[in-house]
C-alpha cells in the first residue's frame, strides 16, 4: 500500500469509527456495533502506526510515534501537495 493508499484507508477506518460511535451514543447496548468498534478501532490504531512508520506523523499531541524528530518538520504534512497529485 502506498502512502496515498494508506491515507485513504486510514480516513475511510476514521468515517467509520466515528460512525459507530455515534451509533452507539444512541444505543450503547449494541453487542454488534460494540463488537465491530473495537475491531475498527483496532484497525485504526494498527494503520495509523504503521503509516506513521514509513510516512512520519499524523498528529501531534504526544500521540504519534516519530522515530527522528526531524521528520516532523522536514517532511510535508499529509494534505500538502495532496492537490497536486494524480489518482
Amino acid at each position: 500500500m502506498n502512502q496515498h493508499e494508506c491515507l485513504n484507508a486510514i480516513r475511510k477506518l476514521q468515517f467509520f469509527a466515528i460512525d459507530l460511535n455515534l451509533y452507539l451514543d444512541n444505543f450503547p447496548n449494541c453487542k454488534d456495533a460494540i463488537d465491530d468498534y473495537k475491531l475498527i478501532s483496532s484497525k485504526l490504531r494498527k494503520l495509523i502506526w504503521d503509516y506513521e512508520q514509513s510516512y512520519g506523523p499524523l498528529s501531534n499531541f504526544g500521540s504519534a510515534y516519530i522515530q527522528n524528530p526531524d521528520a516532523w518538520i522536514d517532511t510535508p504534512w499529509p494534505w500538502e501537495n495532496a492537490s497536486n497529485r494524480e489518482d
